[in-house]
């Protein structure tokens, strides 16, 4: 054994050279990734930082009487005509008393932004024993206002509003006037504007003009005295005043469902389904100067707009602590820029840092008028890995260019040090022009190019492998020679008793007769030719004209005279002819057949169709049973293709498809197998005559 062609030696100056480029590459990314590793703890800890400013933030934000209030509101106001009154975090509202009003709706956060500078609040007290009313509370922009004569039964010449509820299957619906106050003010609440009642009618009764007012509706306006555009005179027409104005509504059905249970339900489980519309009207029918039905151009704060508080990937959790009911979960927003960098941030991601995994989160409990709340917020550690993507990303650029000068590098010297290598690849190749033009193999002069060092490792194996292939030839050349031989003495041996037999079955009556043509035929084929294969391609056959239905039927009621049982024919009754050899046919019927006998499952039919079209007739031979692995349907047509075990001492050599495939080749048709869902079918192609 050449023990020096096994070492290293050959290979050692290759080996040398890529294993020192690759240490410069492994130290290049390994020093990206230490500085990645750095940032990594570093932007961790400003983490950690940032999660508990923003536990801050949403804490205070909560114990606000705006966020107590989206606690007690989970679900947003719908951008809709009809509003749905607010759990305030308050038990009631001093409706008569303008500054505590506006200061409690806009502490609580319940106004909804309009067109023409209104703002709409709808709620009611966090207390059932309030009186069960509903309040309203907003501001417009409009011209002076006209009051009301009290006991004109006329209303629509004044400034008022029109308020509609309905929950349960009810309707209330008012109309409330403006009506001049002519009470003295007090010091303490001196107002410069106008200001006055709002004294509520029942709109069925406005129309009746018969009107009583209704005794538990109040409401109060206030207009400032001066316009809201500094460049208008405060007594010209066109000088637009901001009003606010305050209801109470009574509603009757939420106040008899007061009394009717011993510890009322409060707030009405059905307050998401209590429409609330109002609209504040000019004298006249002029176009509403407030109108709930054109939807909010700002909607009131809610849980959702926590939201922007989060970082990503951050979670915001709360939950009911009296019946642990959770509310709807909230996500930091994500920066879908960061999806660009996926693969960069997995590898972040398990880069290893101090206390990494340990997870962050923060409890907090917030105390509301209507019971506590448990707030969780978690933070998500993998925003860390994200938001590093993003400057790792411009890392990635340098450490790849400092890569691809490497591989520059690298391919400069393999080319400049190993380029011998090409006059081998040079020799190899007129070698095998040497060979292709000699149609033979034949010694190959490499003694220049063996060696010890690579180019000389190569050539040796290169004379080696021509050497084994030379070897190869000859002996498939001396067993061709044999089988060719074979076949000779086969032939020999069987054409003399194949003549008596014929003298002995002469009459074309004889059903013996036909079977012993066939294998005349077979022999004349095989006497005397180089090898089967070639023996089956050279023969020559005679095409004609074969009626395919009566020549059908008598192979499937001749199958079992061969060991094939279990053949039906299923054809077209009147005659159907194409242009075949038909002893030639009948070969390659005859192979199908045995093989789909081998491969059918027990007791199960061999079905042949037979079906004309105008210019050919295809023939399909179908068998239950296994299908034909997909690699080897179109290898079983080849010369000893075979997956019989033992199958050249069973005397099946793989030849019967492809003496098919030939025969119909030589007839001018096709055969084809397929797999269908029960098994395998063979169709063979025959063209028919003009």
């Amino acid at each position: 054994m050449n023990w020096r062609r096994l070492s290293l030696v050959p290979y050692r100056l290759r080996l040398q050279l890529r294993a020192a480029f690759v240490f410069l590459m492994a130290a290049t990314v390994g020093l990206a990734l230490s500085v990645v590793q750095q940032e990594k703890q570093l932007s961790y800890k400003n983490y950690q930082g940032s999660f508990q400013k923003t536990r801050v933030q949403v804490a205070a934000t909560l114990r606000h009487p705006t966020g107590q209030l989206a606690l007690l509101n989970p679900q947003p106001a719908a951008a809709r005509a009809a509003l749905h009154p607010l759990l305030l975090p308050f038990a009631a509202l001093d409706f008569d008393d303008q500054q505590k009003v506006q200061q409690a709706v806009a502490m609580s956060g319940c106004l909804a932004q309009y067109t023409n500078n209104g703002s709409l609040c709808v709620g009611i007290g966090n207390n059932p024993w309030a009186g069960g009313f509903i309040y309203v509370a907003g501001t417009f922009d409009g011209a002076q206002l006209v009051p009301h004569t009290r006991g004109d039964q006329v209303v629509d010449q004044a400034h008022r509003v029109k308020v509609k509820v309905s929950l349960r299957g009810q309707s209330y619906e008012w109309i409330a006037p403006f009506e001049e106050s002519t009470e003295p003010q007090t010091p303490s609440h001196r107002f410069g504007g106008m200001r006055g009642r709002l004294t509520g009618f029942a709109a069925a009764d406005v129309a009746r003009a018969k009107a009583p007012a209704v005794k538990d509706f109040r409401g109060w306006i206030w207009q400032n005295p001066s316009c809201t555009d500094r460049t208008a005179a405060d007594d010209d027409s066109s000088c637009m005043r901001s009003a606010f104005f305050s209801l109470r509504l009574p509603v009757g059905v939420l106040q008899d469902a007061l009394f009717e249970k011993r510890r009322p339900v409060w707030p009405p489980t059905d307050l998401d389904r209590i429409d609330v519309s109002i609209a504040v009207l000019p004298p006249g029918d002029g176009a509403p100067l407030l109108d709930s039905g054109t939807g909010p151009t700002t909607p009131a704060f809610s849980l959702a707009d926590l939201k922007p508080m989060l970082l990503p990937g951050e979670s915001l959790q709360i939950r009911r602590l009296a019946d642990g009911v959770a509310l709807p979960l909230l996500v930091g927003p994500v920066d879908p820029e960061d999806q660009s960098w996926h693969l960069v941030t997995t590898l972040i991601r398990h880069l290893p840092v101090d206390a990494y995994d340990v997870p962050l989160e923060a409890k907090e409990v917030i105390t509301t008028p209507a019971g506590s709340y448990e707030v969780l917020l978690k933070g998500d550690v993998r925003s860390v890995s994200k938001s590093l993507s993003v400057v790792a990303s411009r890392l990635v650029w340098f450490v790849g260019a400092m890569l691809a000068a490497l591989m520059l590098a690298w391919l400069v010297i393999e080319i400049g040090i190993i380029r011998r290598i090409k006059v081998l690849i040079k020799r190899a190749d007129d070698v095998g022009e040497r060979v292709k033009a000699a149609r033979g193999f034949s010694e190959a002069d490499l003694a220049d190019l063996r060696g010890a060092d690579e180019l000389g490792v190569l050539a040796t194996g290169l004379h080696d492998l021509l050497r084994r292939v030379r070897e190869d030839v000859e002996r498939e050349n001396i067993r061709a020679a044999q089988e060719r031989d074979m076949w000779h003495a086969v032939g020999h041996e069987i054409m003399s008793p194949l003549q008596s037999l014929m003298v002995l079955h002469g009459s074309p009556m004889d059903d013996s007769h036909r079977y012993i043509n066939r294998m005349q035929q077979a022999i004349r084929v095989l006497y005397g030719r180089a090898s089967p294969s070639e023996a089956f391609q050279s023969s020559e056959l005679q095409v004609t004209e074969v009626e395919l239905t009566a020549f059908l039927q008598n192979v499937a009621q001749n199958a079992s005279c061969i060991g094939i049982d279990g053949v039906v024919f299923l054809g077209p009754a009147s005659p159907l002819s194409a242009r075949a050899d038909e002893y030639s046919l009948e070969d390659v019927v005859t192979h199908v057949l045995r093989n789909a006998e081998r491969y059918r499952l027990p007791g199960s039919p061999i079905t042949i169709t037979l079906e004309g079209s105008d210019t050919g007739a295809a023939i399909a031979i179908h068998n239950q049973g296994p299908q034909i692995e997909a690699d080897m349907i179109g290898k079983i047509f080849e010369y000893g293709v075979s997956d019989q075990p033992g199958s050249g001492a069973d005397g099946n050599r793989g030849q019967g498809l492809f003496v098919a495939r030939t025969y119909m080749a030589k007839m001018g048709g096709t055969i084809v197998a397929q797999n269908q869902p029960n098994g395998v079918c063979f169709i063979l192609n025959l063209q028919r005559s003009g």
